[in-house]
């Protein structure tokens, strides 16, 4: 199981907030998230996404064409990859571990 970070940044909208074509992106992981293939979880400032990796490539791509299919012409879409192969690895499990070490003190 993978762990993405993934900001897909529409240039050239017609103003500069982009929450519409974020909730476009949240539309399309909630459909992979219903069909049991990921996690997801939405921030203020990119989207983390957890689940088998050739899966993430392939949600990836669509949420990265979404904002096309709005008549955007320009899309920069940033990934940082977490792929723990030693142990299964998940967002809340990652969570869980920095707040043993927050409750030690």
């Amino acid at each position: 199981m993978a762990i993405v970070d993934v900001t897909v940044i529409p240039l050239g909208t017609e103003s500069p907030s982009v929450s519409k074509y974020v909730a476009d992106i949240q539309h399309i992981l909630k459909k992979y998230e219903n069909e049991g293939k990921i996690t997801f979880q939405l921030t203020p400032m990119n989207t983390i996404i957890e689940g088998e990796l050739p899966t993430l490539f392939e949600v990836i791509a669509a949420i990265h064409e979404a904002p096309f299919n709005k008549g955007i012409q320009r899309v920069a879409t940033n990934i940082r990859i977490d792929d723990r192969r030693d142990k299964k690895s998940t967002m809340a499990g990652k969570l869980e571990s920095v707040n043993k070490h927050l409750n030690k003190n």
